[in-house]
């Protein structure tokens, strides 16, 4: 059963959600995409989610629950991004090997697809000035990158169906039938894992499928809609195994598979949050003053308004298997 515990909203001065979260130089630093009430027609490909710009957030104190929050500003608009058109869904930031900082972000094109890009700044806090053009082979949707402390590497997790597109793609080419999805019994549709190169602007190596077990060692389906992969990719590290996170998307779950290196394949283990207020979730997993935290977000303060989220975070606590105990998304 989902424990009862205490959330806090981090920022109800604005509407954000999808957060990414990372602790550089002991500071806690939320880089969320930013809602506003797009005047567009809502469907279930999210036209309604037009973001044009991000900001940087930083905790200003030691405790998620209780410490400040500093709004940096607007660190990177979609005008200023040379070869992006509209939609500047959510994105990640890691530091990098030159000690700077790199900003990984999906934008859809003058063709309307979605590709990676990449923006640069010396500060965690921005702002971010971007590469005039987006990883060349990139597609697809909500990036998250692990700095693994294995090996030094960089790896981007990327993917989501439906409105992210990736069901466009196999084997890391675009289908010329379009939109197509998998009978319900076959494998679903898996996220991608690929390797940055050294100076952190390319792909090192074409995206391999990141697959997701059950219990019996076998693929998961895509009618297992509540265990599936749809989006929101994550990665952590905790006690020497790699836990990949994700969102099951039209069902609203955030779900949590665990494997033995960045490649996986991982099994699935549990759920992390149950169903949230709202069309779905997304979210961030960090360490930060000797605890473990979740962050996500609902559309609680805007009274259900999909499009316009709000930034959540709560304790995530392990049991003594390094299983994850369950949040309950309503309490």
């Amino acid at each position: 059963m989902a424990d009862k515990v205490i959330k806090r909203y981090l920022f109800p001065d604005d509407y954000m959600a999808d957060p990414s979260v990372h602790v550089f130089d002991g500071k806690l630093y939320i880089y969320p995409s930013h809602d506003w009430a797009a005047p567009v027609p809502e469907d279930d490909f999210g036209s309604q989610h037009d973001m044009k710009d991000y900001h940087v957030l930083s905790l200003e104190g030691p405790d998620p629950m209780t410490s400040p929050v500093k709004d940096w500003g607007k660190v990177l608009d979609l005008k200023d991004i040379p070869w992006a058109r509209r939609q500047l869904w959510d994105c990640d930031v890691v530091r990098g090997r030159d000690g700077r900082y790199y900003m990984y972000y999906p934008a859809k094109d003058k063709t309307d697809i979605f590709r990676c890009g990449v923006a640069i700044s010396d500060k965690p806090t921005g702002p971010f000035v971007p590469e005039p053009d987006p990883i060349r082979g990139s597609y697809s949707i909500d990036m998250a990158v692990l700095h693994d402390d294995a090996d030094g590497e960089y790896y981007m997790y990327f993917g989501g169906i439906w409105g992210g597109q990736l069901q466009r793609y196999r084997d890391n080419l675009a289908q010329d039938c379009g939109t197509s999805y998998p009978e319900d019994g076959e494998p679903a549709i898996p996220p991608r894992v690929v390797r940055l190169s050294h100076d952190m602007l390319q792909f090192a190596e074409d995206s391999r499928p990141v697959v997701i077990l059950d219990q019996a060692g076998k693929p998961l389906t895509v009618g297992d809609t509540h265990r599936r992969f749809f989006e929101a990719s994550w990665m952590h590290k905790y006690q020497g195994k790699y836990y990949f996170s994700y969102s099951t998307g039209d069902t609203h779950h955030l779900c949590y598979a665990i494997g033995d290196n960045p490649y996986g394949p991982f099994t699935y283990t549990g759920e992390l949050l149950t169903p949230v207020v709202g069309w779905t979730t997304h979210h961030a997993i960090v360490e930060y003053g000797g605890k473990w935290w979740l962050f996500h977000h609902d559309s609680v303060p805007s009274g259900g308004i999909t499009r316009l989220r709000s930034l959540k975070v709560c304790e995530l606590k392990y049991n003594p298997d390094g299983t994850i105990q369950t949040v309950d998304g309503i309490d």
